[in-house]
């Protein structure tokens, strides 16, 4: 089930600021670096973005060769390995993994690191990059979203800690179908206030 998601922009910006929205992936203990999965640029003051959150997402991964696996659809408790077969390397599904909220990616080649990706509307949304033979990598992924104002920010990429950092708005999409998120704030000046995300018009599931 698809979240219908509208970016409505009322606020005082005067700076063309980026929108960043992305996932943060909750499976690793440490403060692990997100991609940024959706930029909404130039989105005027009263102008909205409409956008699609889907609940699904996929599975791809790339070797020490430069190749790239086609994308695979991915469910919570899944195990996926990427494999030496007759046709060279594989990434195939292996049954379930060692965790019902984790999506996990095995290394099962005998040498050389593999990078596993997740996806979702067909852009990336989190990496784990070296993963030596024998180890896994492991996703697992709240049902929120983390939204904020950023410069500079390339679709698809790394973000760095810093910028990581100064976002903190948290959105939960738990039931919902669709809702506006409306951006509130900004502005030049001594009277500006900081951006603020709030959803509106909720449509429950």
């Amino acid at each position: 089930m698809d979240i219908a998601l509208n970016f409505i922009n009322n606020s005082n910006d005067a700076n063309n600021s980026e929108i960043v929205i992305f996932q943060k992936n909750v499976a690793t203990n440490f403060d692990e670096l997100a991609v940024a999965w959706q930029v909404i640029r130039y989105c005027g003051q009263g102008d909205n973005h409409p956008f699609t959150f889907p609940m699904t997402m996929q599975v791809g991964a790339s070797d020490s060769y430069g190749n790239y696996t086609p994308q695979l659809d991915a469910q919570n408790g899944q195990l996926f390995q990427m494999a030496l077969t007759t046709s060279g390397d594989r990434l195939v599904a292996a049954g379930a993994g060692t965790s019902s909220k984790e999506v996990q990616v095995l290394n099962s080649l005998a040498k050389g690191a593999i990078n596993a990706s997740i996806y979702k509307s067909g852009r990336l949304l989190a990496i784990k990059t070296s993963i030596a033979p024998q180890q896994k990598a492991v996703f697992e992924f709240k049902p929120t979203i983390w939204i904020g104002v950023a410069s500079q920010i390339v679709q698809g990429q790394v973000m760095d800690s810093a910028i990581i950092s100064n976002i903190n708005t948290e959105i939960s999409l738990l039931g919902i179908a669709s809702a506006d998120i409306v951006m509130t704030g900004g502005g030049p000046g001594a009277n500006s206030t900081p951006f603020a995300f709030n959803l509106e018009n909720i449509v429950m599931c």
